[in-house]
């Protein structure tokens, strides 16, 4: 017995099909006159079918229709020269007057003669993905911003020699490596390189290669198919192939297992690679920045790191100072980062007392300008007048050890005098008479903390203040 085939091309199931449609759908008759109209083109024209249905499609006022705007009649129209529209992206008027973005496709209709009936236009609202691009363009751009070479902040020698080395390396498409410890801004710089380079419309993309496992980082970075390991329930783009014609930036590269380095110095050698799971290659054209806190060279020399691969790494080198090597930069970061967090807090702090910036000066700062950022942030919370004074710093800051290479930059940056290791009272006092009683200065002048300043005048009974 043979099943019954359903009429499903009935007027009534025509009906509901077009009410139901997303898209908006109208049709024209032979001579360009709206013959219906959906509920999606209610939506998306602001016309309702009453309002639309007799008159010319040139009531949506295209402005694109075959690379021109919309003609007179439907006679002139190129659908009847082209017989269909695939996909053109373009503007319609809104009866409130807004343009609407979308894609419009046309097909025109004939009888069983070949004669021309009428034509059926499908268009489809793109409001929401123009929103999503704008968002995605104002993302990058206030990416760009962050990433100007102004916001890296630094006046130091040390800082200009990393500046023109930015400015090389943004100008050639080598593959970098950046070294610096923990907080030195090394991001910032690779930003920098990238939002400075011909790259700069493309993809910036970030892996730290020390917050996943093997596994996981071997699917983030180069994908993976549908069926590759348990989980995988759909394919997966990789981070190399999301940079396509961009950055690939990869932090922590001192991390990679021995697996991983086989397969990253693989693409950097055939500029391919092969998802997780599919034997398929697939080119890639991407920059690839490297960036670590380790001595890579110190893990070659271990065998913790493969020695070919530190070499496809380290064509253009980058090296960050570390914030105690740059000391006279400490002022105007501080400064930054008060203009920082006065917009980010609504306070009017103006700046740093003359003693609380005399330790800021005298720490080392084992976390970089990070640490220093943190520690504005944190005196913000305490502050209550308009400089930021020592009791307002974190007590790790204030509770500083004394450490002999700060004590020593400070003698070939400033020539304050031979580094004297042994204190006695009376150079302490004398000391005190040229600095005019002011404990930091002393401590800076002699090597020693502050604190331990404190200690020797309590222990000598030498007053606080000047007699």
């Amino acid at each position: 017995m043979d099943k019954k085939i359903p009429d499903i091309m009935n007027p009534e199931f025509e009906r509901l099909l077009l009410e139901s449609m997303a898209d908006g759908v109208f049709t024209l008759d032979d001579s360009g006159k709206i013959t219906s109209w959906n509920p999606a083109m209610e939506r998306i024209s602001g016309y309702s079918a009453g309002e639309a249905v007799g008159e010319s499609c040139t009531l949506l006022n295209f402005n694109r229709c075959f690379r021109k705007s919309c003609p007179e009649g439907i006679i002139e129209c190129g659908i009847y020269k082209h017989e269909r529209i695939d996909g053109k992206e373009c503007f319609l008027k809104h009866k409130n007057g807004n343009d609407v973005p979308v894609i419009k496709s046309a097909r025109i209709l004939r009888d069983k003669n070949a004669s021309i009936k009428g034509v059926v236009e499908t268009v489809t609202d793109l409001t929401e993905l123009h929103k999503a691009r704008r968002e995605a363009e104002d993302a990058n751009r206030k990416l760009g911003e962050i990433h100007r070479f102004d916001n890296i902040i630094g006046k130091s020698s040390p800082m200009q020699r990393v500046f023109s080395t930015i400015k090389a390396a943004a100008s050639s498409d080598a593959t970098i490596l950046i070294q610096g410890e923990s907080g030195s801004g090394k991001e910032l710089v690779a930003g920098a390189v990238h939002y400075n380079s011909s790259r700069v419309g493309m993809p910036f993309v970030t892996v730290n290669s020390s917050a996943l496992s093997e596994s996981l980082l071997e699917s983030e970075l180069f994908g993976h198919v549908k069926g590759a390991f348990t989980g995988a329930v759909r394919d997966r783009t990789g981070r190399f192939e999301e940079a396509e014609g961009g950055t690939l930036f990869l932090d922590e590269i001192g991390e990679l297992s021995p697996f991983i380095q086989v397969k990253l110095l693989r693409v950097l050698q055939e500029r391919e690679l092969e998802r997780v799971g599919e034997s398929k290659k697939r080119k890639i054209d991407i920059r690839v920045i490297t960036a670590t806190n380790r001595d890579l060279y110190g893990l070659v020399q271990s065998g913790h790191f493969r020695e070919d691969l530190y070499y496809r790494l380290k064509v253009f080198p980058i090296n960050i100072p570390p914030l105690r090597e740059r000391k006279k930069d400490i002022p105007i970061l501080t400064s930054h980062f008060i203009k920082l967090q006065n917009h980010k807090t609504g306070k009017q702090i103006t700046g740093v007392s003359q003693e609380a910036m005399r330790i800021l000066l005298d720490y080392n700062w084992p976390g970089n300008v990070r640490e220093l950022e943190n520690a504005v942030e944190h005196a913000f919370v305490l502050c209550e007048g308009l400089h930021i004074d020592i009791f307002d710093l974190p007590v790790e800051i204030r509770r500083m050890e004394y450490r002999p290479h700060v004590a020593k930059a400070y003698e070939a940056d400033e020539k304050t005098g031979p580094f004297r290791k042994k204190l006695t009272r009376e150079f302490l006092l004398e000391t005190l008479e040229e600095s005019n009683w002011n404990k930091a200065e002393v401590a800076r002048r002699v090597g020693f903390s502050r604190a331990a300043i404190w200690k020797y005048m309590t222990k000598w009974n030498i007053p606080m203040k000047r007699p």
